[in-house]
């Protein structure tokens, strides 16, 4: 039993060491982040190049994947900037680096803003995680991924609360004095029939006409 403690230790304190430390390569792992981010607004070729692991699992905010040689391929084949094309500047933001010995997770938000020619002014927003791995003395990324951080919509209120509620209208009656104004006498259904200070027994029209009745209505 003696010789089973110091085994059990050794295991304890190698799981632990796997956990995430402080990044020792933070400086060099952000450092690498900038100038990629700087290399890739202009198509920086070279900057891809190193940036990139050859064994790269590279997936798009389109929700496809690829890897570096296809990557590699796209941004050769692309044709030279124009003095009229939209130029985008992209930067970092919110910058979480956790460390795993020879391996790092780098999270951040990429913020791209594009001016066109014409002075208009975009924005754009992703979520990057980048999986990085240090081989000789070297980091590069092995998987990418990218999530488009979607626009926020203005908040709607429901149907019920946006229908305009619209007052029934009312029936006004103008009378030259008190004693003048009808009485409801009888209501059938949805009408009411009223007893005019004459006599007389009517109902009102939707459009506030006097429509009169037999009499026996109004008893």
């Amino acid at each position: 039993m003696k010789r089973i403690f110091p085994y059990i230790f050794i295991l304890l304190a190698a799981g632990s060491a796997l956990y995430a430390q402080p990044a020792p390569d933070a400086v060099e792992l952000t450092r690498l982040l900038n100038e990629f981010l700087a290399g890739a607004g202009r198509n920086d070729a070279a900057v891809h190049d190193r940036f990139w692991a050859d064994d790269l699992i590279y997936t798009r905010s389109a929700g496809t994947r690829t890897n570096k040689a296809d990557l590699m391929k796209g941004v050769r084949s692309a044709p030279a900037a124009k003095p009229d094309d939209p130029t985008t500047v992209y930067t970092a933001e919110d910058v979480r680096i956790q460390q795993y010995g020879s391996a790092a997770v780098v999270a951040f938000k990429l913020v791209g803003n594009t001016t066109r020619p014409d002075g208009t002014k975009s924005v754009s927003n992703h979520l990057n995680t980048g999986t990085f791995i240090k081989r000789n003395g070297k980091w590069q990324v092995v998987a990418w991924q990218a999530t488009i951080v979607p626009k926020p919509v203005p908040e709607t209120k429901s149907a019920s609360q946006t229908q305009a509620i619209e007052p029934k209208p009312a029936t006004l009656v103008t009378t030259q004095n008190a004693a003048e104004a009808p009485h409801p006498s009888s209501t059938v259904g949805a009408r009411t029939y009223l007893r005019g200070p004459r006599g007389g027994c009517y109902y009102l029209s939707s459009g506030g006409k006097k429509i009169y009745v037999d009499h026996d209505n109004c008893k």
